[in-house]
């Protein structure tokens, strides 16, 4: 279903976006994407941020934020710099990088990496649910036993079904928060997929159930969100837009053998708006914050991987209706 000059623009494109489209925009067969995905290891952007990784099995000697972040100039600055360990590793694992190919990291994480709060291990997570969500994917990924953390999910869901990352602060009358459940599904999910434990499934499905509420309006109000909110953007970051609210609504469905559900209709709909002319979507935003090094567009210029995110959820939603 996506136009010809488009697919071929997307296509041109690094391996670690290129083994994606050839799959789920292109039909290639799995000869041909996974040959494609196995290049994400020795070439292109995935090769190039593992290559950055230190011998302690870290990247810039630290788990959320790098080694001597707190207290420096760069503090103050806009956002918060993407390259300490866990977002390396969410890059990596979202680009399909073969476990196989990262070595021993696990093992050096568990030896060597501590959280930024209370000095706690790495795999078993902190207090934080964004940054536990990420910990729960990227430990399933390589193989790591993450269940406990996987647990920690259920337990600390808030009476609407989501959770909020306002909870570790000692606020324990804020209700759920759509970028903290967004996060807490995806990683409940991408868990699941790896695992095939489905012992948290139903702490997913309470989690989805209040961003479909959610997704577009307030709960309380029915007003719409920030502008924020309806943002397609790339990198994702950790925070709840359109694009990877109806990007997880696709993976689950698949995952689960469901339909669509008609509620996320108006939140497909602002996403096929932002469709241009010829077919491409722009980039709505750009997180502020250090990074490695360049892997999409400055805001308001066409980007592929905003445009094969967009493309792939509104294929999916159209065969499907």
């Amino acid at each position: 279903m996506t136009d010809a000059k488009v697919l071929d623009w997307l296509l041109d494109s690094d391996p670690a976006l290129r083994w994606q489209v050839e799959r789920d925009l292109a039909g290639a067969p799995p000869e041909v994407w996974e040959a494609t995905r196995a290049r994400v290891a020795t070439e292109g952007f995935g090769a190039r941020l593992l290559a950055l990784q230190g011998d302690d099995g870290q990247w810039e000697g630290g788990a959320y934020f790098p080694k001597g972040f707190f207290g420096s100039p760069e503090q103050e600055q806009p956002g918060q710099p993407w390259t300490a360990t866990t977002w390396s590793l969410n890059s990596l694992r979202e680009w399909g990088m073969p476990a196989s190919a990262m070595g021993d990291t696990a093992a050096k994480l568990a030896a060597n990496s501590t959280w930024e709060y209370d000095d706690l291990p790495y795999w078993g997570g902190e207090v934080d649910v964004c940054i536990n969500a990420f910990t729960l994917g990227n430990g399933a990924w390589l193989g790591v036993d993450m269940t406990t953390l996987a647990q920690w999910f259920v337990d600390h869901r808030q009476e609407e079904g989501g959770w909020n990352c306002r909870v570790e602060e000692g606020d324990d009358t804020v209700r759920s928060s759509a970028h903290s459940t967004l996060n807490a599904v995806r990683g409940l999910l991408d868990y699941e997929r790896r695992t095939g434990d489905t012992s948290v499934r139903e702490a997913r499905k309470t989690g989805e159930e209040y961003l479909l509420k959610r997704i577009v309006h307030k709960v309380t109000t029915g007003e719409e969100v920030v502008e924020g909110v309806r943002a397609a953007a790339y990198p994702f970051r950790h925070h709840h837009n359109v694009l990877r609210a109806t990007d997880h609504f696709r993976r689950a469905a698949l995952h689960d053998g469901t339909a669509p559900d008609p509620r996320l209709e108006e939140a497909v709909e602002i996403l096929r708006r932002k469709r241009q002319p010829d077919g491409r979507f722009l980039q709505d935003t750009r997180y502020p914050g250090r990074m490695h090094f360049e892997v999409d567009v400055p805001e308001g210029e066409p980007s592929k991987w905003v445009t094969f995110y967009a493309t792939r959820v509104l294929d999916w939603w159209d065969r499907a209706r």
